[in-house]
Protein backbone atom coordinates (compact mmCIF):
# COMPACT_ATOMS: atom_id res chain seq x y z
CA UNK A 1 0.00 0.00 0.00
CA UNK A 2 2.80 2.41 0.86
CA UNK A 3 4.48 1.76 -2.46
CA UNK A 4 1.41 2.85 -4.36
CA UNK A 5 0.79 5.87 -2.17
CA UNK A 6 4.17 7.58 -2.38
CA UNK A 7 4.09 8.37 -6.13
CA UNK A 8 0.60 9.82 -5.65
CA UNK A 9 1.93 12.32 -3.13
CA UNK A 10 4.60 13.50 -5.53
CA UNK A 11 2.16 13.82 -8.40
CA UNK A 12 -0.41 15.74 -6.35
CA UNK A 13 2.17 18.08 -4.92
CA UNK A 14 3.51 18.87 -8.40
CA UNK A 15 0.00 19.49 -9.69
CA UNK A 16 -0.65 21.91 -6.84
CA UNK A 17 2.63 23.70 -7.54
CA UNK A 18 1.79 24.02 -11.25
CA UNK A 19 -1.68 25.37 -10.47
CA UNK A 20 -0.28 27.86 -7.96
CA UNK A 21 2.33 28.97 -10.50
CA UNK A 22 -0.34 29.55 -13.13
CA UNK A 23 -2.42 31.73 -10.80
CA UNK A 24 0.61 33.69 -9.62
CA UNK A 25 1.62 34.32 -13.23
CA UNK A 26 -1.89 35.54 -14.03
CA UNK A 27 -1.66 37.90 -11.06
CA UNK A 28 1.63 39.30 -12.33
CA UNK A 29 0.20 39.67 -15.82
CA UNK A 30 -2.87 41.57 -14.61
CA UNK A 31 -0.78 43.76 -12.35
CA UNK A 32 1.61 44.77 -15.10
CA UNK A 33 -0.62 44.71 -18.18
CA UNK A 34 -1.55 48.37 -17.78
CA UNK A 35 2.03 49.63 -17.64
CA UNK A 36 3.37 51.13 -20.86
CA UNK A 37 6.83 49.71 -20.22
CA UNK A 38 5.47 46.22 -20.77
CA UNK A 39 3.95 46.91 -24.19
CA UNK A 40 7.10 45.91 -26.05
CA UNK A 41 7.57 42.80 -23.94
CA UNK A 42 3.98 41.71 -24.45
CA UNK A 43 4.29 42.04 -28.22
CA UNK A 44 7.39 39.86 -28.14
CA UNK A 45 5.70 37.35 -25.86
CA UNK A 46 2.89 36.88 -28.34
CA UNK A 47 5.37 35.08 -30.61
CA UNK A 48 6.22 32.55 -27.90
CA UNK A 49 4.25 29.45 -26.89
CA UNK A 50 1.62 29.94 -24.19
CA UNK A 51 3.01 30.11 -20.69
CA UNK A 52 6.68 30.69 -21.57
CA UNK A 53 6.51 34.47 -21.47
CA UNK A 54 4.60 34.53 -18.21
CA UNK A 55 6.94 32.07 -16.56
CA UNK A 56 10.10 33.84 -17.67
CA UNK A 57 8.69 37.17 -16.54
CA UNK A 58 7.69 35.69 -13.21
CA UNK A 59 11.13 34.17 -12.76
CA UNK A 60 12.99 37.39 -13.63
CA UNK A 61 10.74 39.40 -11.31
CA UNK A 62 11.37 37.04 -8.40
CA UNK A 63 15.13 37.04 -9.02
CA UNK A 64 15.21 40.83 -9.12
CA UNK A 65 13.17 41.07 -5.89
CA UNK A 66 15.52 38.64 -4.16
CA UNK A 67 18.46 40.87 -5.10
CA UNK A 68 16.79 44.11 -3.99
CA UNK A 69 15.05 42.99 -0.78
CA UNK A 70 15.44 40.81 2.30
CA UNK A 71 12.20 38.91 2.80
CA UNK A 72 10.77 38.66 6.31
CA UNK A 73 9.80 35.18 7.52
CA UNK A 74 8.48 33.67 10.72
CA UNK A 75 11.08 32.68 13.29
CA UNK A 76 10.84 29.30 14.97
CA UNK A 77 8.21 29.45 17.73
CA UNK A 78 7.38 33.12 17.11
CA UNK A 79 4.19 33.90 19.09
CA UNK A 80 2.78 36.25 16.42
CA UNK A 81 2.63 33.32 13.99
CA UNK A 82 -1.02 32.10 14.07
CA UNK A 83 0.19 28.49 14.02
CA UNK A 84 1.90 29.18 17.37
CA UNK A 85 -1.14 30.70 19.08
CA UNK A 86 -2.10 28.91 22.32
CA UNK A 87 -4.52 26.06 21.68
CA UNK A 88 -7.23 27.74 23.76
CA UNK A 89 -6.95 30.93 21.72
CA UNK A 90 -7.12 28.97 18.48
CA UNK A 91 -10.31 27.24 19.55
CA UNK A 92 -11.90 30.50 20.71
CA UNK A 93 -11.32 31.89 17.20
CA UNK A 94 -12.66 28.72 15.55
CA UNK A 95 -15.80 28.72 17.70
CA UNK A 96 -16.52 32.42 17.12
CA UNK A 97 -16.13 32.24 13.35
CA UNK A 98 -18.08 28.97 13.38
CA UNK A 99 -20.87 30.75 15.25
CA UNK A 100 -20.76 33.43 12.56
CA UNK A 101 -21.39 30.75 9.93
CA UNK A 102 -24.13 29.26 12.12
CA UNK A 103 -25.85 32.63 12.47
CA UNK A 104 -25.71 33.36 8.74
CA UNK A 105 -27.14 29.96 7.79
CA UNK A 106 -29.87 30.14 10.45
CA UNK A 107 -30.87 33.36 8.73
CA UNK A 108 -31.07 31.50 5.42
CA UNK A 109 -33.65 28.94 6.55
CA UNK A 110 -35.57 30.63 9.34
CA UNK A 111 -37.50 32.58 6.70
CA UNK A 112 -39.29 29.36 5.67
CA UNK A 113 -41.42 29.59 8.80
CA UNK A 114 -42.59 33.12 7.89
CA UNK A 115 -44.00 32.25 4.46
CA UNK A 116 -47.68 32.15 5.40
CA UNK A 117 -47.59 35.40 7.40
CA UNK A 118 -45.58 37.24 4.74
CA UNK A 119 -47.91 36.06 1.96
CA UNK A 120 -50.92 37.41 3.83
CA UNK A 121 -49.33 40.76 4.75
CA UNK A 122 -47.75 41.51 1.36
CA UNK A 123 -50.35 39.79 -0.83
CA UNK A 124 -47.82 37.65 -2.72
CA UNK A 125 -47.85 34.10 -4.07
CA UNK A 126 -46.10 31.11 -2.54
CA UNK A 127 -43.46 31.20 -5.29
CA UNK A 128 -42.60 34.85 -4.55
CA UNK A 129 -42.40 34.10 -0.83
CA UNK A 130 -39.98 31.27 -1.60
CA UNK A 131 -37.66 33.86 -3.16
CA UNK A 132 -36.92 34.90 0.43
CA UNK A 133 -34.78 31.75 0.67
CA UNK A 134 -33.54 31.76 -2.92
CA UNK A 135 -32.25 35.35 -3.02
CA UNK A 136 -30.52 35.02 0.35
CA UNK A 137 -28.73 31.86 -0.80
CA UNK A 138 -27.76 33.50 -4.10
CA UNK A 139 -26.23 36.29 -2.01
CA UNK A 140 -24.34 33.68 0.00
CA UNK A 141 -23.02 32.23 -3.24
CA UNK A 142 -21.96 35.47 -4.93
CA UNK A 143 -20.46 37.12 -1.85
CA UNK A 144 -17.52 34.71 -1.42
CA UNK A 145 -16.35 35.42 -4.97
CA UNK A 146 -15.45 38.91 -3.72
CA UNK A 147 -15.00 38.51 0.03
CA UNK A 148 -13.08 35.21 0.04
CA UNK A 149 -10.24 36.08 -2.34
CA UNK A 150 -10.05 39.66 -1.06
CA UNK A 151 -9.37 38.26 2.40
CA UNK A 152 -6.19 36.76 0.99
CA UNK A 153 -5.17 40.23 -0.14
CA UNK A 154 -6.31 42.41 2.79
CA UNK A 155 -6.59 39.83 5.57
CA UNK A 156 -9.39 37.97 7.30
CA UNK A 157 -10.20 40.35 10.15
CA UNK A 158 -11.33 43.41 8.14
CA UNK A 159 -13.55 41.22 5.97
CA UNK A 160 -15.19 39.67 9.03
CA UNK A 161 -15.93 42.96 10.74
CA UNK A 162 -17.14 44.96 7.78
CA UNK A 163 -19.22 42.17 6.26
CA UNK A 164 -20.91 41.41 9.57
CA UNK A 165 -21.60 45.09 10.19
CA UNK A 166 -23.50 45.21 6.90
CA UNK A 167 -25.13 41.88 7.73
CA UNK A 168 -26.64 43.53 10.80
CA UNK A 169 -27.68 46.64 8.87
CA UNK A 170 -29.30 44.84 5.93
CA UNK A 171 -31.41 42.68 8.24
CA UNK A 172 -33.10 45.84 9.52
CA UNK A 173 -35.08 46.52 6.29
CA UNK A 174 -36.07 42.84 6.25
CA UNK A 175 -37.57 43.26 9.72
CA UNK A 176 -39.25 46.60 8.99
CA UNK A 177 -40.28 46.03 5.35
CA UNK A 178 -43.64 47.45 4.25
CA UNK A 179 -43.69 45.67 0.88
CA UNK A 180 -42.33 42.54 -0.75
CA UNK A 181 -39.75 44.44 -2.83
CA UNK A 182 -37.98 45.85 0.23
CA UNK A 183 -38.17 42.49 1.95
CA UNK A 184 -36.62 40.59 -0.97
CA UNK A 185 -33.87 43.16 -1.67
CA UNK A 186 -32.94 43.12 2.02
CA UNK A 187 -32.76 39.34 1.93
CA UNK A 188 -30.31 39.33 -1.00
CA UNK A 189 -28.08 42.04 0.48
CA UNK A 190 -28.00 40.41 3.92
CA UNK A 191 -27.06 37.09 2.29
CA UNK A 192 -24.26 38.77 0.33
CA UNK A 193 -22.94 40.42 3.51
CA UNK A 194 -23.05 37.24 5.58
CA UNK A 195 -21.24 35.22 2.92
CA UNK A 196 -17.76 35.78 4.37
CA UNK A 197 -18.26 32.94 6.82
CA UNK A 198 -18.82 30.39 4.08
CA UNK A 199 -15.34 30.93 2.63
CA UNK A 200 -13.15 33.17 4.76
CA UNK A 201 -13.78 31.21 7.95
CA UNK A 202 -12.38 28.05 6.35
CA UNK A 203 -9.25 30.02 5.47
CA UNK A 204 -8.95 31.12 9.10
CA UNK A 205 -9.08 27.53 10.28
CA UNK A 206 -6.28 26.60 7.87
CA UNK A 207 -4.27 29.60 9.13
CA UNK A 208 -4.33 28.19 12.66
CA UNK A 209 -3.91 24.44 12.16
CA UNK A 210 -1.75 22.24 9.97
CA UNK A 211 -1.65 18.61 8.85
CA UNK A 212 -3.44 16.08 11.00
CA UNK A 213 -4.44 18.77 13.51
CA UNK A 214 -6.61 20.44 10.86
CA UNK A 215 -9.23 17.71 10.67
CA UNK A 216 -11.05 18.27 14.00
CA UNK A 217 -11.38 22.08 13.86
CA UNK A 218 -12.37 21.87 10.19
CA UNK A 219 -15.02 19.31 11.12
CA UNK A 220 -16.39 21.64 13.83
CA UNK A 221 -16.44 24.54 11.40
CA UNK A 222 -18.03 22.39 8.68
CA UNK A 223 -20.85 21.40 11.04
CA UNK A 224 -21.76 25.04 11.79
CA UNK A 225 -23.21 26.01 8.39
CA UNK A 226 -25.24 22.78 8.35
CA UNK A 227 -26.62 23.03 11.85
CA UNK A 228 -27.76 26.55 10.93
CA UNK A 229 -30.32 25.53 8.29
CA UNK A 230 -31.63 22.88 10.70
CA UNK A 231 -31.88 25.21 13.69
CA UNK A 232 -33.56 27.92 11.60
CA UNK A 233 -36.93 26.17 11.13
CA UNK A 234 -36.95 24.97 14.75
CA UNK A 235 -36.46 28.48 16.16
CA UNK A 236 -38.61 30.07 13.46
CA UNK A 237 -41.46 27.66 14.11
CA UNK A 238 -41.71 28.64 17.79
CA UNK A 239 -41.36 32.37 17.07
CA UNK A 240 -43.99 32.45 14.33
CA UNK A 241 -46.38 30.19 16.22
CA UNK A 242 -46.42 32.58 19.19
CA UNK A 243 -45.43 36.06 17.90
CA UNK A 244 -45.51 38.34 14.87
CA UNK A 245 -43.27 37.25 11.97
CA UNK A 246 -41.15 40.40 12.36
CA UNK A 247 -39.82 39.07 15.65
CA UNK A 248 -38.00 36.46 13.56
CA UNK A 249 -35.72 39.25 12.33
CA UNK A 250 -35.54 41.16 15.61
CA UNK A 251 -34.07 38.04 17.22
CA UNK A 252 -31.69 37.63 14.26
CA UNK A 253 -30.50 41.25 14.52
CA UNK A 254 -29.76 40.88 18.25
CA UNK A 255 -27.77 37.70 17.60
CA UNK A 256 -25.75 39.23 14.75
CA UNK A 257 -24.95 42.31 16.85
CA UNK A 258 -23.54 40.10 19.61
CA UNK A 259 -21.51 38.14 17.04
CA UNK A 260 -20.13 41.39 15.61
CA UNK A 261 -18.90 42.37 19.09
CA UNK A 262 -17.21 38.98 19.55
CA UNK A 263 -15.50 39.29 16.17
CA UNK A 264 -14.27 42.78 16.98
CA UNK A 265 -12.77 42.01 20.38
CA UNK A 266 -11.75 38.34 20.27
CA UNK A 267 -10.77 37.45 16.69
CA UNK A 268 -7.35 38.82 15.66
CA UNK A 269 -5.83 38.71 12.20
CA UNK A 270 -4.70 35.18 11.29
CA UNK A 271 -3.57 35.53 7.67
CA UNK A 272 0.23 35.14 7.66
CA UNK A 273 1.03 37.33 4.60
CA UNK A 274 -0.75 40.30 6.20
CA UNK A 275 0.93 39.66 9.55
CA UNK A 276 4.33 39.39 7.87
CA UNK A 277 3.66 42.73 6.19
CA UNK A 278 3.08 44.30 9.60
CA UNK A 279 6.20 42.58 10.92
CA UNK A 280 8.29 43.97 8.05
CA UNK A 281 6.98 47.49 8.67
CA UNK A 282 7.84 47.18 12.37
CA UNK A 283 11.34 45.86 11.68
CA UNK A 284 12.05 48.70 9.25
CA UNK A 285 11.12 51.22 11.91
CA UNK A 286 13.22 49.48 14.56
CA UNK A 287 16.31 48.70 12.46
CA UNK A 288 16.24 51.34 9.75
CA UNK A 289 16.84 48.59 7.17
CA UNK A 290 14.70 49.63 4.20
CA UNK A 291 15.48 46.42 2.32
CA UNK A 292 13.25 44.39 4.64
CA UNK A 293 10.02 43.47 2.88
CA UNK A 294 7.14 41.04 3.13
CA UNK A 295 6.05 39.37 -0.15
CA UNK A 296 2.63 41.02 0.07
CA UNK A 297 4.23 44.49 0.01
CA UNK A 298 5.57 43.87 -3.49
CA UNK A 299 2.08 43.33 -4.85
CA UNK A 300 1.21 46.73 -6.36
CA UNK A 301 -2.23 45.89 -7.65
CA UNK A 302 -5.01 48.47 -7.41
CA UNK A 303 -8.30 47.57 -5.72
CA UNK A 304 -9.94 47.13 -9.13
CA UNK A 305 -7.17 44.85 -10.37
CA UNK A 306 -7.29 42.85 -7.15
CA UNK A 307 -11.07 42.48 -7.38
CA UNK A 308 -10.98 41.37 -11.02
CA UNK A 309 -8.30 38.81 -10.27
CA UNK A 310 -10.05 37.67 -7.09
CA UNK A 311 -13.25 36.95 -8.98
CA UNK A 312 -11.44 34.80 -11.53
CA UNK A 313 -9.32 32.66 -9.19
CA UNK A 314 -12.22 30.45 -7.96
CA UNK A 315 -13.30 29.68 -11.53
CA UNK A 316 -9.70 29.00 -12.60
CA UNK A 317 -9.38 26.51 -9.77
CA UNK A 318 -12.52 24.71 -10.91
CA UNK A 319 -11.55 24.83 -14.60
CA UNK A 320 -7.99 23.62 -13.98
CA UNK A 321 -8.81 20.91 -11.44
CA UNK A 322 -11.43 18.27 -12.39
CA UNK A 323 -11.29 16.94 -8.82
CA UNK A 324 -12.41 20.28 -7.42
CA UNK A 325 -15.18 20.44 -10.03
CA UNK A 326 -16.70 17.01 -9.32
CA UNK A 327 -16.51 17.52 -5.55
CA UNK A 328 -18.26 20.86 -5.93
CA UNK A 329 -21.02 19.23 -8.00
CA UNK A 330 -21.47 16.51 -5.37
CA UNK A 331 -21.64 18.87 -2.41
CA UNK A 332 -23.89 21.26 -4.37
CA UNK A 333 -26.48 18.53 -4.84
CA UNK A 334 -26.32 17.65 -1.14
CA UNK A 335 -27.00 21.24 -0.11
CA UNK A 336 -29.74 21.59 -2.71
CA UNK A 337 -31.51 18.58 -1.20
CA UNK A 338 -31.12 20.00 2.30
CA UNK A 339 -32.80 23.27 1.28
CA UNK A 340 -35.41 21.31 -0.63
CA UNK A 341 -36.41 19.78 2.71
CA UNK A 342 -37.55 23.18 4.01
CA UNK A 343 -40.46 22.98 1.59
CA UNK A 344 -40.75 19.18 1.52
CA UNK A 345 -40.94 18.48 5.26
CA UNK A 346 -44.02 20.70 5.78
CA UNK A 347 -45.73 18.81 2.92
CA UNK A 348 -44.81 15.41 4.38
CA UNK A 349 -45.79 16.18 7.97
CA UNK A 350 -48.95 18.16 7.21
CA UNK A 351 -50.45 14.73 6.48
CA UNK A 352 -49.74 13.86 10.14
CA UNK A 353 -51.58 16.96 11.41
CA UNK A 354 -48.50 18.89 12.60
CA UNK A 355 -48.76 22.61 13.40
CA UNK A 356 -46.07 25.18 12.54
CA UNK A 357 -43.74 24.65 15.50
CA UNK A 358 -44.13 20.87 15.28
CA UNK A 359 -43.10 21.01 11.61
CA UNK A 360 -40.01 22.92 12.68
CA UNK A 361 -39.15 20.23 15.22
CA UNK A 362 -39.12 17.57 12.50
CA UNK A 363 -35.66 18.86 11.51
CA UNK A 364 -34.23 17.58 14.79
CA UNK A 365 -33.36 14.28 13.09
CA UNK A 366 -30.98 15.96 10.65
CA UNK A 367 -29.53 17.98 13.55
CA UNK A 368 -28.84 14.81 15.53
CA UNK A 369 -27.02 13.34 12.53
CA UNK A 370 -24.91 16.48 12.18
CA UNK A 371 -23.92 16.41 15.86
CA UNK A 372 -23.09 12.68 15.73
CA UNK A 373 -20.91 13.22 12.67
CA UNK A 374 -19.00 16.00 14.41
CA UNK A 375 -18.49 13.80 17.47
CA UNK A 376 -17.28 10.92 15.30
CA UNK A 377 -14.47 13.00 13.84
CA UNK A 378 -11.80 11.67 16.31
CA UNK A 379 -12.49 8.16 14.99
CA UNK A 380 -11.74 9.25 11.44
CA UNK A 381 -8.69 11.17 12.65
CA UNK A 382 -7.28 8.03 14.31
CA UNK A 383 -7.88 6.04 11.12
CA UNK A 384 -5.90 8.66 9.17
CA UNK A 385 -3.09 8.52 11.73
CA UNK A 386 -2.88 4.72 11.51
CA UNK A 387 -2.71 4.87 7.71
CA UNK A 388 0.09 7.44 7.97
CA UNK A 389 2.00 5.16 10.36
CA UNK A 390 1.73 2.23 7.96
CA UNK A 391 2.78 4.38 5.02
CA UNK A 392 5.84 5.79 6.82
CA UNK A 393 6.85 2.62 8.64
CA UNK A 394 9.78 1.92 6.30
CA UNK A 395 10.72 5.58 5.69
CA UNK A 396 13.34 7.43 7.79
CA UNK A 397 11.78 10.25 9.86
CA UNK A 398 13.72 12.95 7.99
CA UNK A 399 12.32 11.78 4.66
CA UNK A 400 8.67 11.42 5.66
CA UNK A 401 6.15 13.62 3.89
CA UNK A 402 2.68 14.77 4.97
CA UNK A 403 -0.24 12.63 3.78
CA UNK A 404 -1.69 13.63 0.40
CA UNK A 405 -4.84 15.80 0.45
CA UNK A 406 -6.81 12.85 -0.94
CA UNK A 407 -6.49 11.17 2.48
CA UNK A 408 -9.24 13.54 3.69
CA UNK A 409 -11.68 12.17 1.12
CA UNK A 410 -11.66 8.65 2.53
CA UNK A 411 -14.19 9.51 5.21
CA UNK A 412 -16.27 11.21 2.54
CA UNK A 413 -16.88 7.76 1.06
CA UNK A 414 -19.10 6.98 4.05
CA UNK A 415 -21.20 10.03 3.26
CA UNK A 416 -21.43 9.04 -0.41
CA UNK A 417 -23.09 5.77 0.67
CA UNK A 418 -25.13 6.93 3.68
CA UNK A 419 -26.87 9.90 2.06
CA UNK A 420 -28.64 8.07 -0.81
CA UNK A 421 -29.54 5.12 1.45
CA UNK A 422 -31.05 7.50 4.01
CA UNK A 423 -33.05 9.25 1.30
CA UNK A 424 -34.45 5.95 0.04
CA UNK A 425 -35.45 5.12 3.62
CA UNK A 426 -37.04 8.54 4.05
CA UNK A 427 -38.81 8.39 0.68
CA UNK A 428 -40.71 5.17 1.26
CA UNK A 429 -41.69 5.93 4.87
CA UNK A 430 -43.49 9.20 4.07
CA UNK A 431 -46.89 7.47 3.75
CA UNK A 432 -49.46 8.84 6.23
CA UNK A 433 -49.98 5.27 7.45
CA UNK A 434 -46.35 5.07 8.64
CA UNK A 435 -45.65 6.57 12.06
CA UNK A 436 -44.23 10.10 11.78
CA UNK A 437 -41.12 9.24 13.77
CA UNK A 438 -39.84 6.81 11.11
CA UNK A 439 -39.02 9.40 8.40
CA UNK A 440 -37.49 11.63 11.08
CA UNK A 441 -35.21 8.74 12.14
CA UNK A 442 -34.34 8.23 8.46
CA UNK A 443 -33.09 11.82 8.31
CA UNK A 444 -30.45 11.11 11.00
CA UNK A 445 -28.06 9.16 8.71
CA UNK A 446 -28.63 11.78 6.01
CA UNK A 447 -27.41 14.51 8.36
CA UNK A 448 -24.49 12.32 9.44
CA UNK A 449 -23.41 11.51 5.88
CA UNK A 450 -23.84 15.09 4.71
CA UNK A 451 -21.50 16.52 7.34
CA UNK A 452 -18.71 14.01 6.84
CA UNK A 453 -19.05 14.55 3.08
CA UNK A 454 -18.65 18.28 3.52
CA UNK A 455 -15.96 18.01 6.17
CA UNK A 456 -13.85 15.80 3.92
CA UNK A 457 -14.40 18.06 0.90
CA UNK A 458 -13.63 21.29 2.78
CA UNK A 459 -10.48 19.82 4.31
CA UNK A 460 -9.34 18.49 0.94
CA UNK A 461 -9.85 21.86 -0.78
CA UNK A 462 -8.02 23.74 1.99
CA UNK A 463 -5.13 21.26 2.09
CA UNK A 464 -4.77 20.81 -1.68
CA UNK A 465 -4.97 24.51 -2.58
CA UNK A 466 -3.60 26.03 0.63
CA UNK A 467 -2.23 29.29 -0.87
CA UNK A 468 -5.74 29.95 -2.21
CA UNK A 469 -7.86 28.16 0.39
CA UNK A 470 -10.49 30.91 0.60
CA UNK A 471 -10.75 30.98 -3.20
CA UNK A 472 -11.23 27.22 -3.36
CA UNK A 473 -13.99 27.43 -0.76
CA UNK A 474 -15.50 30.43 -2.57
CA UNK A 475 -15.84 28.36 -5.75
CA UNK A 476 -17.46 25.57 -3.75
CA UNK A 477 -19.80 28.03 -2.02
CA UNK A 478 -20.86 29.59 -5.33
CA UNK A 479 -21.80 26.25 -6.89
CA UNK A 480 -23.51 25.00 -3.74
CA UNK A 481 -25.56 28.16 -3.39
CA UNK A 482 -26.66 28.07 -7.03
CA UNK A 483 -28.31 24.68 -6.52
CA UNK A 484 -29.50 25.36 -2.98
CA UNK A 485 -31.23 28.53 -4.15
CA UNK A 486 -32.83 26.85 -7.15
CA UNK A 487 -34.19 23.70 -5.46
CA UNK A 488 -36.84 25.40 -3.26
CA UNK A 489 -38.36 27.06 -6.34
CA UNK A 490 -39.62 23.75 -7.76
CA UNK A 491 -39.87 21.57 -4.64
CA UNK A 492 -43.60 22.08 -4.02
CA UNK A 493 -44.49 21.42 -7.65
CA UNK A 494 -42.25 18.33 -7.78
CA UNK A 495 -43.71 16.83 -4.60
CA UNK A 496 -47.26 17.48 -5.78
CA UNK A 497 -46.62 15.94 -9.21
CA UNK A 498 -44.53 12.92 -8.20
CA UNK A 499 -45.78 12.40 -4.67
CA UNK A 500 -43.62 12.48 -1.55
CA UNK A 501 -42.24 8.99 -2.18
CA UNK A 502 -40.96 9.31 -5.74
CA UNK A 503 -39.91 12.95 -5.41
CA UNK A 504 -37.61 11.99 -2.53
CA UNK A 505 -36.49 8.81 -4.30
CA UNK A 506 -35.50 10.87 -7.37
CA UNK A 507 -33.04 12.82 -5.22
CA UNK A 508 -31.72 9.54 -3.79
CA UNK A 509 -31.07 8.21 -7.29
CA UNK A 510 -29.16 11.38 -8.18
CA UNK A 511 -26.94 11.04 -5.10
CA UNK A 512 -26.41 7.37 -5.85
CA UNK A 513 -25.21 8.30 -9.35
CA UNK A 514 -22.69 10.79 -7.87
CA UNK A 515 -21.42 8.40 -5.17
CA UNK A 516 -18.20 7.53 -7.09
CA UNK A 517 -17.08 11.19 -7.17
CA UNK A 518 -15.20 11.30 -3.84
Amino acid sequence: MSASTTPTVTMDQSKAEVLTSKIENDAIHIKNSSRSSDIHNSSENEKRPNGIAANSHSGSTKERDQELYEFVKWDEGEPENPCNFPTFKKWVIVLIVGQGALCATVCSSIVAMTYDAVRLEFGISAEVATLGVTLFIFGLGIGPLFLGPLSEFYGRSPIYRWSYLFFVLFNIPVALAKNAQTWLIGRFLSGFSGAAFLSVAGGSVSDLFRGSKLSLPMSVFSASPFLGPVIGPIVGGFINQNANWRWTWYVQIIWTAVELALLTFFVPETYSPVLLKKKAQRLRRETGNERLRAPLELDKRTILEATLLSCTIPFKLVAAEPMALVLNIWTSLLLGILYMFFSAFPIVFTAHGFDLQEKGLTFIGIGVGIILATGANPLFTRQTARRAERRNAQIPPAERTPPPPEEHLIKGLYGAVLCPLALFWFAFTTYPSVHWVVPIIASVPFGFGMVIAYSSTFTFLVDAYRPYAASALAANSFMRSALAGAFPLFTVQMYRSLGTQWASALCAFLLFALAPFP
